[in-house]
């Protein structure tokens, strides 16, 4: 250690009571937090590129200051699905700091670290007051049953209107309207259920019925059309 020379010349002072950091609330315990070991709790947080073409939303269930468990959600930006691909596998069994200092291939989903440490490390975290945490896998409850991510695309223009191209419960394939035009329902296919089916061996078309569903007056609508060709 090397001090100036006025540091050097100065009169020593004792320093007070020394009390420790404020306790942070971790997975139904007050922690006062002195390494990254001290560190556990899963949250969710969002991340986005310089130039804000893509986003990610990122989970993370750390665990005595150790990675346990990464949801990479991409959005926006085909090569952040290969880099979340990556990330997947680099993220996990890391300490959170080595994480925080990894290069996560896709600046989203490196933005959305730094956001994710900032709660975990301030004990704004899902898990803050819950005893025990959540088990490693939570993080897969927030997909569903389909473990698709939950997303919502739509286009509009002033010209034609709006298209719903997909919603939470999945691929939108025909819009209802009705006599003056305007939207009262939609049809959808889950494409997980449909994919579940199909692997079990179910024919494709039938698996593709079976997955259909519809939300508001799609019944006795006056028209429907494809909101991707029409």
């Amino acid at each position: 250690m090397i001090y100036s020379t006025e540091v050097q010349n100065m009169c020593p002072v004792a320093k007070g009571a020394y009390h420790g950091p404020a306790p942070i609330p971790e997975e139904g315990k007050w922690v006062q937090a002195k390494e990254i070991k001290d560190i556990s709790g899963l949250t969710h947080g969002v991340g986005w590129c310089a130039p804000q073409q893509g986003a990610c939303k990122l989970t993370l269930n750390v665990k005595d200051g150790i990675i346990e468990e990464a949801l990479v959600e991409t959005l926006g930006c085909s090569g952040m699905t290969h880099s979340a691909a990556m990330a997947s596998e680099i993220l996990i069994g890391k300490t959170l700091l080595e994480a925080l200092n990894t290069d996560l291939v896709c600046d989203a989903i490196n933005t959305a670290m730094r956001e994710l440490f900032l709660q975990i490390v301030y004990g704004r975290t899902q898990t803050a007051f819950s005893e025990g945490g959540l088990p490693v896998g939570a993080s897969l409850e927030d997909l569903g049953k389909g473990l698709r991510s939950q997303v919502g695309t739509m286009f509009g223009t002033k010209a034609k209107g709006p298209r719903y191209l997909e919603m939470a419960e999945g691929y939108v394939t025909r819009i209802a309207l009705n006599k003056d035009d305007e939207i009262i329902g939609y049809e959808f296919v889950n494409l997980g259920k449909m994919m579940d089916a199909i692997k079990k061996g179910t024919d494709a078309n039938e698996a593709l019925d079976k997955a259909k569903g519809h939300y508001g007056q799609f019944d006795g609508a006056a028209k429907y059309i494809d909101p991707r060709h029409e």
